[in-house]
């Protein structure tokens, strides 16, 4: 299995057209953005080239691939306004493997591993990230990685018909 990590560089519209499909996928919707109702995690709008080009005005995005295939993206920001712990030189991160042959084959943990060692490079120390109670797999694989628990937002996004918390992890690097 040959795995890539390249970064976003120029949006098309066979891009946009995979993070749309992610964005609206409902399996993965409740994993990837907090929600605050029924309403909102059945939301489904268009990604476009130019909300991309957007996006990389604050995040640094990286595509995953797979064999020649695209199944995923991660990337991290700087100056996150919603940061648990408001300490300088920190990067939030995100990832969505968006591809079911992308899933459950350790490409997340590769993925993770490989965007520490950038934010690393570009000078920040400390990353944080929040992830949903309910997302027990992407729970384990952050402390497997060595996050730890730093706090626990209540009432944070809704899924299965009831709110839940957002755990947020940091880890120094």
């Amino acid at each position: 299995m040959n795995i890539q990590f390249i970064p976003l560089a120029q949006p098309t519209p066979s891009l946009a057209a995979a993070f749309t499909k992610w964005e609206s996928d409902p399996l993965l919707v409740p994993m990837t953005r907090p929600n605050q109702n029924r309403e909102e995690l059945e939301r489904q709008s268009e990604v476009t080239p130019a909300d991309l080009l957007e996006r990389l005005s604050y995040q640094n995005i990286y595509l995953i691939y797979v064999d020649g295939r695209l199944v995923g993206e991660m990337n991290y920001m700087a100056h996150f306004e919603h940061l648990y712990k408001k300490e300088p030189n920190t990067a939030w991160v995100g990832i969505t493997i968006g591809e079911p042959e992308g899933q459950g084959k350790g490409i997340g943990r590769k993925a993770i591993k490989h965007l520490e060692e950038q934010i690393y490079q570009n000078g920040y120390k400390r990353i944080e990230l929040g992830v949903f109670e309910f997302n027990k797999r992407a729970f384990t694989l952050y402390k497997n990685l060595g996050y730890e628990v730093i706090g626990r937002i209540d009432d944070f996004t809704y899924w299965q018909g009831k709110m839940w918390q957002d755990i947020r992890m940091e880890k120094y690097l």
